[in-house]
């Protein structure tokens, strides 16, 4: 039988081989950024991988965001940008602070904004 599989979550199952965690710190608000210029197809065969990679060459973005805009689950987008830290296609920016002064201007000033 092929076809798409019965249960959403198996691809992602696949996708990670089961990992649930990376060895990198990574909160959704983490920033991720390119280690340099590599071809797409280093990140790996997998679509979501190369999507999350090509996203970030456009510029650093934090984990919830390449979870959002590439519509790959929060879980299975840590586990893949851990890989790719492995293979130092990008960089973890875990040493911010999420409550410093100056990230929590920026939050007020954005939601001032709306």
């Amino acid at each position: 039988m092929s076809g798409p599989p019965r249960h959403p979550w198996a691809r992602n199952f696949v996708l990670v081989g089961g990992r649930t965690g990376t060895r990198w710190r990574m909160l959704v608000h983490t920033l991720v950024s390119s280690a340099g210029t590599h071809p797409p197809a280093a990140a790996g065969p997998q679509p979501e991988a190369r999507a999350l990679y090509l996203k970030v060459l456009d510029g650093p973005r934090s984990v919830a965001e390449l979870s959002a805009s590439c519509g790959v689950p929060l879980g299975v987008t840590r586990v893949l940008l851990g890989d790719l830290a492995g293979r130092g296609l990008v960089t973890l920016h875990a040493d911010i602070d999420p409550f410093s002064p100056h990230i929590l201007e920026r939050l007020l000033d954005g939601l001032r904004a709306l």
